[in-house]
């Protein structure tokens, strides 16, 4: 019997720019359906090496701020702590909101005020990639939104209709109130602690409208502010369900063999290195050892990217996050919890998104010199006119409020991570690791691309072609004997020989005391012979 692949869209790519073949760590299989780029090194390897590493007397510490969701928060962070004693360095991982301090082991407490000073929750949190997950938000109201869209339109409605100002400037408020408290909120903030970013900004045009009497122009802004704003979060959210799904592969509790030679279902980051675990067909491997008894195949395609299950017997390494196909086996684990394949994975795709871009680098100095720029240009826009020509003093209020409003970098500060991330992320979810985004970026240099075939030029899944009866037996009866035992089997080839009988009409005989034979193929007893295939 011949099987081929059939083609699929799926790509891995290794990028051959930097003038190296791609090369994958020892302790990464070789195969691995997570492709390493940049600097020579893979992912998983060089996670480590990425980190900055504390200079003597120092400490890191992981800080969940649920608030920090964009950069508006982050330069909001980096000018509060970034002058205080004590404070070395700081990382921010957007997509977990987690900010990580470089500090002398005293200055903790300070640093946890100042966050909160700025109307931000500030959480200790541990280094293990489960501690550092933030729990799932749960959905906001939709109604605020929903009644501030519907009387922002209705204060529009009413002074073109020509009715009352005060019907229009009740609507208008409304509908401020009930989605704006939190950028004012944000914006005093802002304000407060000398920073001038988008939140203040809004906030500055809103409230002057509202004095200078534009009621529908400020329901209107705020608005579509906030909808703004809902459409940036939707977009990180992507973004964070590709780590939050690597992280659902692994299953929290293993069966774990106790000292008096009993099994016990224990948390999976409780089990120490050395520990023997047993795993059932079907259940997936909850951290990574060495098989020590019993044979399997294995699924390991979230891992290394391999398309048909793997064999494996005693001696043989098992991972994290895949799942047993068939068979029962004990293995003693060889890295802890926070510390297999599929952490270092995890932890790779987290060091890829928070690295920034020269694009994103080029952003963010910009917005910081664009936005006080604004707000001075609107200023001069409201006062010097009228102070200069005896102009009317609303009508270059109203001016100024309009260039606060359009000239809003929001949309540039957000689009280049926003962009990056949610590339970073959809290569991830496909199996593809790329090492942040400068080389996501330098991709559009690609020359040349390598692929491995099973999997990724093809779709992964066997189909018989045809088939060939050996020393003179007749053909129809082996493709029906091979058939009959591949029916009870659920390997990718044996269900190949089984499609194939079915589409051509082939009969399928009754199979007795079956047996799978891991890496040698099926036998059991047809018609009272033994037969094996």
């Amino acid at each position: 019997m011949s099987s081929q692949n059939q083609p699929s869209s799926h790509e891995h790519h290794h990028d051959p720019i930097h003038g190296h073949e791609p090369q994958h760590a020892p302790d990464v299989p070789q195969g691995c359906g997570i492709t390493c780029c940049g600097g020579g090194q893979t992912g998983v390897a060089s996670v480590a090496a990425d980190k900055p590493v504390p200079d003597a007397g120092l400490i890191q510490t992981p800080i969940r701020i649920l608030q920090m969701c964009c950069p508006t928060e982050e330069a909001l962070l980096q000018k509060k702590l970034g002058p205080m004693a004590g404070v070395a360095g700081m990382e921010f991982n957007l997509m977990r909101r987690l900010l990580t301090v470089t500090h002398e082991p005293t200055t903790i407490e300070p640093i946890l005020q100042a966050v909160r000073s700025l109307g931000f929750t500030a959480e200790l949190v541990g280094h293990a990639p489960a501690q550092t997950e933030p729990s799932p938000e749960p959905a906001k109201p939709w109604w605020p939104l929903a009644l501030a869209g519907l009387t922002a339109i209705a204060s529009e409605a009413a002074q073109w209709a020509g009715l009352p100002t005060w019907v229009a400037a009740v609507l208008a408020i409304v509908a401020v109130l009930a989605c704006g408290i939190s950028t004012f909120k944000k914006g005093w903030i802002a304000l407060r602690n000398g920073n001038l970013n988008i939140n203040s900004l809004m906030s500055i045009a809103v409230t002057g409208a509202l004095l200078i009497g534009q009621w529908p122009e400020a329901a209107m802004v705020m608005v579509l502010f906030t909808i703004a704003e809902l459409i940036e979060a939707k977009s990180l959210d992507r973004a964070r369900n590709a780590i939050r799904g690597l992280m659902q592969l692994t299953p929290e509790r293993a069966t774990v063999r106790q000292a008096d030679g009993s099994w016990c279902e224990v948390a999976a980051p409780s089990v120490q290195v050395g520990a023997l675990v047993r795993i059932q067909p079907g259940a997936r491997i909850a951290l990574d050892g060495r098989i020590t008894s019993g044979r399997s195949s294995i699924n390991q395609a979230p891992i290394t990217g391999e398309s048909l299950p793997v064999d494996k017997t005693v001696g043989d390494e098992v991972f994290a996050g895949t799942v047993n196909e068939s068979g029962s086996f004990d293995y003693a684990v060889t890295a802890a919890s926070d510390d297999s394949t599929l952490a270092r994975i995890i932890h790779a795709v987290e060091a890829a998104q928070g690295a920034r871009a020269p694009t994103q680098r080029f952003i963010d100095q910009f917005a910081r010199i664009y936005t006080p720029a604004v707000f001075a240009m609107a200023l001069a826009v409201a006062v010097l006119p009228p102070l200069l020509t005896d102009g009317d003093w609303l009508g270059w209020v109203y001016k100024a409020l309009v260039l606060l409003v359009i000239a809003c970098p929001c949309a540039l500060v957000i689009s280049t991570p926003v962009t990056i991330v949610s590339g970073l992320a959809a290569a991830a979810r496909h199996g593809i690791l790329v090492k942040g985004g400068v080389y996501l970026e330098e991709g559009r240099k690609l020359a040349w691309l390598a692929l491995d075939k099973t999997g990724t030029l093809t779709h992964g899944k066997p189909v018989q072609t045809d088939g060939v009866a050996l020393n003179g037996y007749d053909e129809a009866e082996v493709r029906s004997l091979a058939a009959s035992l591949a029916s009870r089997s659920d390997h990718p080839v044996s269900r190949a020989l089984t499609d194939a009988a079915r589409r051509d009409g082939v009969s399928l005989c009754s199979v007795t005391d079956f047996e799978a034979l891991p890496g040698r193929g099926t036998q059991g007893i047809i018609n009272g012979k033994p037969s094996s295939c």
